[in-house]
Formats: C-alpha cells, sequence, structure tokens
C-alpha cells in the first residue's frame, strides 16, 4: 500500500470576513474531492481570514499513480484563480 500527501498553503488575497474564506475553502474542498476522490480537508489556519491549509490524501498500490494523482490535484487548484499557492509540501510514503 503507497500513501500520498498533499499539503498546500493557500493565500486568498483580498478575503474581509471569515465566512467569505469559509465558502471558498469549502467550494474547492468538494470540487476536487469530487473530480479526484481523494481525501481533502482544510488542516490548519481556520481562524486566520487570509490563509488556508489544505491537506490532501490518496491511497494505492502504486506510487507513479499516486505521484500523477496529487500532480493532477495541485494543477487543479492552481487554475482556480480565487487564491495563490504559497506553499506546497508533497510526500509519498
Amino acid at each position: 500500500m503507497v500513501i500520498g500527501t498533499l499539503i498546500v498553503k493557500l493565500s486568498l488575497g483580498d478575503i474581509f470576513s471569515l465566512k467569505d474564506k469559509r465558502r471558498i475553502v469549502k467550494s474547492v474542498i468538494e470540487r476536487t474531492r469530487n473530480r479526484f476522490n481523494v481525501s481533502i480537508a482544510e488542516v490548519d489556519q481556520q481562524d486566520v481570514k487570509r490563509q488556508a491549509v489544505i491537506g490532501i490524501a490518496c491511497v494505492s498500490n502504486s506510487s507513479q499513480f499516486i505521484d500523477r494523482q496529487l500532480d493532477l490535484v495541485l494543477n487543479f487548484l492552481e487554475a482556480d484563480g480565487r487564491f495563490a499557492i504559497e506553499e506546497i509540501c508533497k510526500e509519498i510514503l
């Protein structure tokens, strides 16, 4: 069994309330989960208005599949346009 994790730190720019932040983050999480069938959640910075940290996990029997899947998720997030990606931590166990 191979496990891949991806931690992505997002900068949300001109967000003025936690309600706006949660709306964007929840949308990103749902769209990503539905499109790629990965486990995803906001894992840090929940009470900070302009930043979010999202954790993504994928399990498979092939490390090549996981690497490709996490790259596709990252490309999907980069194309969103509602936020900027500040930091990425990718690990395959």
